[in-house]
């Protein structure tokens, strides 16, 4: 079995793209990249220095329920490739932590499975999570801000 990385989905960046509302109802708010910590989540690339950028709301959760939560993200202003590769994404190589949680199918959080995992323990952490019973996907999050950065899954 192999860690597969999923970024945001492409039909949800090009809504906002293209001026559609995020999460908390109202229109991204629009920005440029300083180039230093600021990870796009549907291309999982960092937005270059100077490149035009959206900060929105994103709920990474198909309903909302008490476990889905909003928090901002990053995203490219102008429509990017969507990140489809089974290797980690470069972007998740950039912090020294990230936080990492499973969640069941039916999009609840597994308690106990969450914690501040090290960038080179990432794939080995999210795999063991993955592989207890009951475990549907990962999350990774910043760990010092808590920003959905990519779903992790099995395949």
């Amino acid at each position: 079995m192999t860690l597969s990385y999923h970024p945001i989905p492409t039909d949800h960046a090009r809504h906002l793209q293209q001026g559609g509302a995020d999460a908390n109802n109202q229109p991204a708010e629009h920005d440029i990249s300083d180039g230093n910590g600021n990870p796009c989540r549907h291309c999982l690339k960092n937005i270059p220095q100077g490149a035009k950028m959206l900060i929105c709301a994103y709920r990474p959760f198909p309903a909302a329920q008490p476990y889905a939560e909003i928090g901002p993200i990053f995203l490219c202003a102008d429509e990017c490739t969507s990140y489809d590769a089974q290797n980690a994404p470069d972007v998740l190589k950039t912090s020294a932590t990230y936080l990492i949680r499973g969640y069941t199918a039916d999009n609840r959080i597994a308690y106990g499975t969450g914690k501040i995992t090290a960038m080179a323990d990432l794939a080995t952490a999210s795999a063991k999570i993955l592989n207890a019973n009951g475990i549907a996907y990962v999350h990774v999050r910043s760990a010092s801000n808590n920003c959905f950065q990519c779903k992790i899954t099995l395949e």
